[in-house]
């Protein structure tokens, strides 16, 4: 893998130049053992320098205008305004969703088996990321991405990519409750199994609750991450692993 070239996974969405799109893939990276091989994350054990080195492939290969903005995740629902920050790739920043208008910044959210999500203005004026694992999305971290665009619902567009699916994701009641307590009707994202347990689906969750924010155009239909090791990361599945990256941008 490390002598290969980085690959991307591009949005399927109705959504030209200027905005500029794509999801890292686990090939074409310098880093090994469990983090083989495009690791993007800093803060998972891996080494720093194989780390530095994937970032600048990235980089190279899709001619980023400017270091992405790493954010410091944390599950939550602080959106960074990435305008009034100003310096981008420190990581210093603790949120889970960030916003620009500014062209040549681009915005970056790291997953393995949490859902990126990608918004934009149709017209392509302003974009926001958000990490949505099932904490955040019940907690409103999309709710948060979607009004930090201040912008009429109908004027978005957004972007669902890979996360894992109902097949892998089980869970417990207090997750299921987390959404059912404050809308019945998400009980349709989750399947009772043998085990007295939820098959949970994250990407049906992310899409009832962007369709109650109003949003009418919503894309994506990506692979499972567990179920695909040879493509991307999964915590769930191996729980020491790297991170693959959602990268958004408006080109200058």
């Amino acid at each position: 893998m490390s002598g290969s070239a980085p690959e991307f996974l591009l949005p399927d969405w109705p959504l030209a130049s200027p905005v500029r799109a794509a999801v890292t893939l686990r090939a074409g990276g310098a880093s090994r053992g469990p983090y083989q091989s495009l690791n993007l994350a800093a803060h998972v054990g891996d080494r720093t320098a194989d780390v530095v080195e994937n970032r600048r492939r990235v980089r190279a290969a899709l001619s980023l205008p400017s270091e992405p903005l790493w954010l410091k995740q944390v599950h939550g629902t602080m959106v960074l305004d990435a305008d009034a920050r100003g310096v981008a790739g420190t990581e210093g920043d603790s949120a889970d969703a960030a916003v620009t208008r500014r062209p040549g910044c681009v915005l970056a959210v790291m997953v393995a088996d949490c859902l990126p999500v990608l918004l934009a203005k149709r017209d392509g004026t302003a974009i926001a990321v958000a990490h949505a694992g099932w904490r955040g999305l019940a907690a409103g971290v999309l709710d948060s991405a979607v009004s930090a665009l201040c912008s009429p619902p109908e004027t978005l567009c957004a972007w669902l990519g890979p996360a894992i699916g109902p097949a892998h994701f089980e869970v417990g009641a207090e997750v299921r409750a987390a959404f059912c307590d404050r809308d019945s009707g998400a009980s349709g994202a989750f399947a009772a199994n043998a085990r007295g347990r939820w098959q949970c689906d994250l990407p049906a969750l992310a899409r009832r609750r962007l369709a109650r924010l109003g949003l009418t155009e919503v894309y994506g239909n990506a692979p499972c991450t567990y179920s695909h090791p040879e493509r991307f990361y999964s915590y769930r599945r191996e729980q020491v692993t790297g991170r693959l990256a959602a990268l958004l941008w408006i080109d200058r």
